[in-house]
């Protein structure tokens, strides 16, 4: 994989797509790290915050041969895992908050935004946007629950390093997409890695509907719906329709 730094940018995503169009050198596998980035995006529109030159902030350009749109969340599954193998290396065991949010414990330590350009009947390609709080002491804005790895830990790491460490284990997860044997063991153990996807009933919003509901999380499908059990039905739901109660 090849590394790239820029000191700043508003979105590390939008840069990265503007640059593909413009030059050939830049090519997959490849990750874009911004030391500041000043207009993160996640899920839902959310904005992320990041003290400049304390978090790791990238993206990554990635390409998947044999990957269906339909099938695509696949590549979620491989992103989140990457990372939760990245916080195994430091002792710390994360879990995945469906749809690709990583928590440890009831708090936020990185967000992730991907982002398909299909072409025909495959995914052309994928910019797979990743914010991780790792050297971060506090937090100002009104986000619930952050934490930093530092603030798990007590130490602090060096970026440049750890770029390369998640880099690595983000590239061996989504190399194993190719192989569809591997991608069903990589499912199961994403299911395994769920937040609150340990059989327990838990309560839910229904977005549109603007109530609560107690519910048991039974699966997470390939298009990347959560199916939940509860209120005696088994609902399927897209990003956006359902959200946990925290």
């Amino acid at each position: 994989m090849q590394y790239r730094v820029i000191e700043e940018t508003g979105s590390t995503n939008t840069y990265l797509k503007q640059k593909v169009g413009e030059d050939a050198a830049w090519e997959a596998p490849l990750m874009l790290r911004a030391v500041r980035q000043t207009a993160g995006r996640g899920q839902r529109g959310n904005s992320w915050e990041s003290a400049p030159g304390r978090n790791l902030t990238f993206s990554i350009l990635w390409r998947s041969a044999d990957v269906a749109p339909r099938e695509q969340f696949c590549i979620s599954e491989a992103v989140a895992l990457g990372v939760v193998d990245w916080l195994a290396e430091k002792g710390i065991e994360g879990k995945v908050k469906w749809p690709n949010d990583i928590y440890v414990g009831d708090r936020k330590i990185c967000g992730i935004l991907i982002e398909h350009t299909l072409s025909g009947e495959g995914i052309e390609r994928s910019i797979l946007g990743v914010g991780v709080n790792v050297n971060q002491e506090e937090f100002i804005s009104d986000a619930p629950n952050p934490v930093s790895l530092h603030q798990l830990t007590s130490r602090y790491y060096d970026l440049e390093e750890e770029k390369k460490r998640i880099g690595s284990a983000l590239e061996r997860r989504l190399l194993s997409i190719e192989d569809k044997e591997e991608r069903g063991k990589m499912h199961e153990e994403f299911l395994g890695k769920l937040w609150r996807g340990d059989g327990k009933p838990y309560i839910f919003k229904d977005i549109k509907g603007g109530r609560e509901f107690e519910g048991i999380i039974k699966d997470v499908e390939p298009e990347g719906m959560i199916v939940i059990e509860g209120e005696g039905e088994i609902k399927r739901y897209a990003f956006k329709e359902v959200a946990y109660k925290l």
